[in-house]
């Protein structure tokens, strides 16, 4: 059963901004996006953006905000073909699993200048 669905989009020129400034990367996002990002090389921006939507899109699905979150422990990872998903870890991973949700799923996605992602929290029905 669906119990929430988030969507936020994220500008890749701001994201872009933000990527010269390293601290702006070092604070929002877990070490393995870090690296992820980096990796991207030209792509970095966008990918940048479209984990940081996908972050803002979870706390949409779940109704809470960042108020019991800190970003890192949001982590954003990707599959052997490169779908992402959620390594949710610390007191987020906490509050997830007391609120009984089972699966999350993501969608990421870019084009003119904006990445978007859409965020979808799942409870198995009992």
């Amino acid at each position: 059963m669906i119990v929430g669905v988030g969507i936020d989009v994220c500008d890749i020129a701001r994201m872009e901004e933000l990527l010269v400034d390293g601290r702006f990367l070092g604070r929002f996002f877990a070490p393995e996006e870090q690296e992820y990002i980096e990796y991207k090389g030209k792509g970095a921006a966008a990918t940048m953006a479209g984990i940081f939507a996908a972050k803002e899109a979870l706390v949409k699905a779940l109704g809470t905000g960042f108020t019991t979150a800190s970003l890192q422990d949001i982590c954003v990872l990707h599959d052997k073909f490169g779908a992402p998903y959620f390594d949710l870890r610390g007191d987020f991973a906490l509050h997830v699993a007391q609120r009984n949700i089972d699966n999350l799923h993501l969608s990421i996605t870019h084009d003119g200048g904006i990445a978007a992602a859409v965020a979808i929290a799942e409870r198995d029905a009992k």
